[in-house]
């Protein structure tokens, strides 16, 4: 069975979905393919720092967000060798675009929201795109599990590091960093009596971090290096979480308590893996009618917390950038070969700006957060001298001046 979508969104993420939305308030219709058969909510929460709330303002759901989500006040860096008092710093500190703001989002609550405010049938679940080929010059033919065919006129893959539109670009597989997460979240019964603060904590080789979501839930991830003997627990939430416990026993035990009341099916487990930034800067971003984002485009490690955060950013400059290319072309009449020419040579165009416009920016985050998760799981005296009496304020500011970013409005130019 042969289809016909003007534009086709590949993945049912944060990008995706934000893209998909950015276009919609823009007056333009998309259909989003997924996967699953439902949203996918792997990976429970994120930190959501001040340019991801920029986005959702561009977008129009941030003030929703905000009433489910406890602003946050400070950053606790601890080091569970040396025994020193831990580092705080404030994160309401103003930068070049405003005060910082930052929460944790529940990934659930956030595709949720995308998904109520899209057309009731813009995503369609269990359609999981194999291969990817030319029609023509002016369309690309989506090839689905289940036999059918879409024609589109643009194709944006937002299908996360195994993807098939990064694959056809000429993207190679993102490495593994050697490093894995664990993750979790606890719901209490009633309050649980944390402060609005990000609670880091370092050890030899291990990072942990607790986070609150709200008055009643708290997220908390696990990073290390495994060895070949820990792979017997990737699949086993019951080793994972006795596996983190035996690693963090030096923190406080009211820490030690929310991964102790983690239920099983609130823990997962995943190997850690990035774009090589170069790939970012030579590659193709977008090559004709055809462009990635998110996760497509830049996977990188969660050491900086701008995974989720990019994707939203990526989703506001692609659907603004899409927008002006096809107002551009007037109207949409492409019935004959020059006005087909015409429309695929603006959606190239306008392909090609947001490529050149998150390049950089994903260079820098990608290299950034790898460079930040080398220097906070490192082992040694001297490491861990430096982290402890000079990097751990620097690296709490670092975080911070990432996320002073502003991706813009949902404005075209006409």
């Amino acid at each position: 069975m042969e289809e016909v979508a003007d534009i086709v969104i590949v993945g049912a993420g944060i990008a995706g979905l934000t893209t998909s939305l950015g276009l919609h308030r823009l007056g333009i219709r998309s259909l989003v393919l997924e996967s699953s058969e439902t949203l996918r909510t792997t990976g429970f929460a994120f930190t959501t720092w001040s340019n991801a709330w920029r986005a959702l303002d561009a977008v129009g759901i941030g003030h929703s967000l905000r009433q489910q989500h406890q602003l946050l006040e400070r950053i606790v860096i601890t080091s569970t060798i040396s025994g020193k008092p831990p580092s705080e710093r404030s994160l309401r500190t103003k930068g070049k675009h405003g005060e910082g703001e930052i929460r944790c989002m529940k990934r659930k609550v956030l595709l949720e929201e995308l998904e109520r405010e899209l057309p009731s049938d813009t995503i369609r679940y269990s359609s999981k795109v194999v291969s990817i080929e030319d029609e023509s010059r002016h369309l690309k033919l989506v090839h689905l599990a289940d036999g059918t065919i879409i024609k589109t006129k643009v194709l944006i893959g937002c299908d996360g590091v195994n993807s098939v539109v990064s694959k056809w670009l000429g993207f190679k597989p993102p490495p593994f960093t050697g490093r894995s997460a664990i993750r979790g979240y606890t719901e209490f019964k009633g309050s649980h009596g944390f402060e609005p603060k990000f609670m880091q904590f370092f050890g030899k080789g291990t990072r942990s971090g607790f986070i609150p979501c709200d008055d009643q839930t708290v997220y908390w991830f696990f990073t290390w290096s495994p060895t070949s003997q820990d792979k017997e627990f990737e699949d086993n939430p019951a080793k994972m979480k006795q596996f983190v416990l035996s690693k963090c026993h030096d923190l406080p035990d009211r820490i030690k308590a929310v991964i102790e009341n983690t239920l099983l099916d609130g823990i997962i487990s995943s190997p850690l893996r990035y774009r090589r930034p170069w790939e970012v800067l030579w590659g193709n971003i977008s090559k004709g009618n055809v462009c990635v984002a998110g996760d497509a485009l830049h996977p990188m490690t969660p050491d900086i917390g701008q995974g989720g955060c990019s994707a939203l950013e990526d989703g506001i400059v692609l659907a603004r950038c899409i927008a002006e290319a096809l107002r551009k072309t007037g109207n949409n009449d492409d019935d004959n070969d020059k006005d087909r020419a015409v429309v695929f040579e603006r959606i190239e165009m306008g392909l090609k700006k947001f490529g050149k416009e998150r390049r950089w920016r994903s260079f820098e985050l990608i290299s950034t957060a790898y460079i930040v998760g080398y220097i906070q799981q490192s082992e040694g005296k001297i490491m861990n001298f430096l982290r402890d009496k000079i990097l751990a304020s620097y690296l709490a500011g670092l975080l911070m001046k990432r996320s002073d970013f502003d991706c813009g409005k949902l404005t075209t130019i006409s």
